[in-house]
């Protein structure tokens, strides 16, 4: 095998080129770092979180394929990933896994305090226990969002080393969030996951499926409005939430029908409900 075939597989098995996961990790922290520095956050913490989020995040898709491979040449969208062709030794993922976490904590270790390194090694058991979460509860997606937004304590730890009330409503809106479009995500694969008996909040939810995904944005969308009030944001922040409900609104549109295609449509959507209120909170701090 070339050096560019290595690369190539290597890219495929992180994700790297379907940066999607990376950007719905990224906006919510970099809400967390801006209001948590009062729209002055350090550029050194911009640059380690930004890395930390694309690096995690490769991880994760890592050691999910891994907890996966004997599954995901069942599933349609997933038939293809390096693992389940045997393109690539488990050995060798597991390795690539660990080589991207140390790399992650060493920017935590080398860049910030004690309180966010303690809180990363949480981040890194969420990240490793999730991919298996799918085999004992339906709640996957719930794992999933904690791991999502543990960036969201540490931007305040890093920042202050404190965890105040804010953190914790946007760590909750961030869950919140991420079990929605998640549990949208998981509705591609209902299908697959029903004959293969895997277990997600697709198939908990059932028929209430789009409701509850409705309920959980309007629950994180509240959430950033107290957000907004106890942090004194003004007009361009909840300008932004407006947009984000517009968003919103767009998603329950196209999964009404819960065609494959459409829902994963509307899973993509939401890079754009977490940018929009990224650029609100930046301008309003302007």
């Amino acid at each position: 095998m070339t050096l560019i075939e290595r690369l190539n597989i290597y890219t495929a098995l992180t994700r790297f080129n379907k940066p999607i996961g990376s950007y719905l990790l990224l906006w919510p922290t970099l809400w967390a770092l801006w209001i948590a520095s009062a729209g002055h956050p350090d550029p050194l913490l911009i640059l380690v979180f930004t890395l930390g989020v694309f690096l995690t995040r490769s991880a994760g898709c890592v050691i999910n394929d891994v907890a996966d491979r004997k599954i995901d040449g069942q599933v349609k969208r997933t038939a293809l990933r390096p693992l389940a062709q045997g393109l690539i030794s488990t050995k060798e993922a597991i390795a690539l896994f660990v080589v991207l976490m140390l790399a992650a904590f060493l920017l935590v270790l080398l860049t910030t305090n004690a309180l966010t390194v303690y809180l990363s090694f949480a981040a890194l058991l969420l990240a490793f226990c999730y991919p298996f979460m799918k085999r004992f509860t339906h709640f996957p997606q719930l794992v999933l969002g904690a791991a999502f937004g543990f960036g969201i304590p540490m931007a305040f730890t890093a920042t202050n080393e404190q965890l105040p009330l804010l953190a914790w409503l946007l760590y909750f809106a961030k869950i919140a969030w991420t079990v929605a479009y998640d549990t949208m995500y998981a509705m591609v694969d209902r299908d697959d996951d029903l004959q293969i008996g895997v277990k997600s909040t697709a198939i908990l939810f059932g028929k209430n499926d789009n409701l509850i995904n409705a309920l959980l944005q309007v629950c994180s969308v509240f959430l950033l409005i107290l957000v907004g009030f106890i942090a004194h944001l003004g007009g361009y922040y909840y300008a932004s939430l407006i947009a984000m409900c517009g968003f919103f609104a767009y998603q329950q549109y196209l999964t009404k029908d819960r065609h494959r295609d459409a829902c994963f449509k509307a899973f993509l959507n939401n890079h754009y409900a977490g940018l929009v209120v990224f650029i609100g909170i930046v301008l309003d701090y302007l």
